[in-house]
């Protein structure tokens, strides 16, 4: 049997489709609208936690749970179904578990494609929507990750591909996490993101679920209906990203009616890391703007 994955000191919910682990940042009286973060593939809540600390800095709660895209250290029910729109669904249900409502549903990467498909099928818990360079219409994910997608599709491939990744130099290459990050990343994190899938062969199983049901044309199919989304959008978006470009980013922020963006200079992927005032700015403004509108 593999060694599990140790679980950090972290809150959780059981859900119907098993166990989410998340971190909670913030005073609990706190007189926002709480904030839940959404992450994408292969990496975990650790993602937001800066942007979190700013965000309890200036009385904001928020909720940063670890979803099962591959580095979630407790895996999934066997029978728990979990395409892009299944994994919207765990949302949903984490938002209701908790009763949480009027929400700024936040999200990054393949995380940002998820908060498509949530506010797709219900939106009735989300108040507004904060989006960080992220994977939208048909890029889903981008070409430059069309390997991955591949050998993520099937779980036994999983396992060799995340070993080969053990080498810092080969995870921090360009088309890996590298790519993601401005500056350098921080090996230990990177690290610690591959470990649950390396460690345990329910988490791969559970990757595999996701990434063999990411669809390019199921993303387009969401982006008919962002008319429908008449609350706030925002977009906080690096322009150095090599895999979301800025005007990507302007594209998607046009695509809804009530869209804006904010761009980070020299930001990439993942700013939530690099620039997590920028981004704990943007969540903030909106909740000021929709006091004075």
């Amino acid at each position: 049997m593999p060694a599990p994955t140790p679980v950090p000191n972290l809150d959780r919910v059981e859900l119907m489709q098993g166990t989410i682990t998340y971190r909670v940042a913030g005073p609990a009286d706190s007189a926002f609208p709480p904030v839940v973060f959404v992450h994408g593939l292969l990496v975990d809540s650790q993602l937001w936690t800066p942007v979190a600390d700013v965000l309890a800095e200036r009385g904001i709660r928020s909720y940063a749970p670890t979803w099962p895209t591959g580095s979630h250290p407790i895996p999934m029910n066997a029978d728990a179904d979990l395409s892009p729109r299944d994994i919207a669904a765990i949302i949903h249900a984490f938002l209701a578990t908790l009763d949480l409502t009027d929400v700024t549903l936040v999200g990054n990467d393949t995380g940002g494609a998820l908060c498509q498909f949530a506010i797709d099928t219900d939106h009735s818990r989300i108040g507004r929507l904060v989006l960080t360079n992220c994977d939208a219409f048909d890029v889903f994910p981008p070409r430059e990750f069309d390997g991955l997608v591949k050998v993520g599709s099937h779980a036994a491939l999983i396992k060799p591909m995340l070993t080969a990744l053990r080498l810092t130099a080969i995870r921090h290459a360009k088309n890996v996490y590298g790519g993601t990050f401005a500056g350098k990343p921080d090996p230990k994190i990177t690290r610690s993101w591959i470990q649950p899938g390396l460690s345990n062969k329910r988490v791969r199983r559970d990757a595999a679920k996701l990434i063999s049901n990411m669809s390019p044309k199921d993303l387009l199919d969401v982006s008919t209906r962002f008319d429908t989304f008449t609350k706030p959008v925002h977009l906080v978006w690096g322009d150095a990203d090599i895999f979301f470009p800025l005007s990507f980013g302007q594209k998607l922020a046009a695509a809804f009616p009530n869209g804006s963006l904010t761009a980070v200079p020299g930001g990439r992927t993942f700013i939530s890391m690099e620039f997590p005032d920028q981004v704990a700015d943007v969540i903030a403004t909106a909740y000021e703007e929709q006091r004075t509108s």
